[in-house]
């Protein structure tokens, strides 16, 4: 159970690889304080999909992910940071996204998290579609304690 004021959602399976068991270089962190970085972070992204040798559809998929979660950290956090880490498992190659912002956190992680919800003009997809977009999620929230997301995805699932 989260401790007092926060909201912690994971999917399955839990994340099992941590940095420095493998990994295939050592994290990179982009600032994602302007609109400039959010191309950043897309470019950044899609070179470190390449490395880590996924096919061009998990590619989209992970680029889409990060572009997603940039945004809202840039946009209802005030800014923050993504760090790319390449990671290796038993079965293959991946990466491990952290987005971490210092914003308000987010009141209700399950409604945020359901499609179609959303406090501006968006469609409601960004955080809920992320997940889904990714092999591994998990989302740490409390009210005046900002948000670190955690998403991972797998060369071979």
């Amino acid at each position: 159970m989260a401790p007092h004021g926060e909201s912690t959602v994971a999917s399955w399976p839990p994340p099992t690889h941590r940095a420095g068991d493998g990994g295939t270089g050592a994290p990179v962190t982009h600032q994602v304080r302007t609109e400039e970085d959010l191309l950043t972070v897309r470019h950044a992204v899609r070179a470190a999909t390449v490395d880590a040798g996924f096919g061009i559809v998990d590619q989209t998929r992970v680029v889409t992910a990060a572009s997603e979660l940039a945004r809202n950290a840039y946009v209802h956090g005030g800014g923050g940071t993504l760090t790319i880490e390449q990671v290796r498992g038993p079965a293959g190659r991946g990466l491990r996204l952290t987005v971490k912002d210092d914003g308000p956190g987010i009141a209700d992680l399950d409604t945020a998290l359901t499609d179609g919800f959303t406090t501006g003009a968006g469609l409601g997809h960004g955080l809920g579609g992320a997940r889904r977009l990714m092999d591994e999620f998990t989302v740490h929230t409390g009210a005046g304690q900002g948000t670190v997301v955690v998403a991972s995805r797998w060369t071979v699932r």
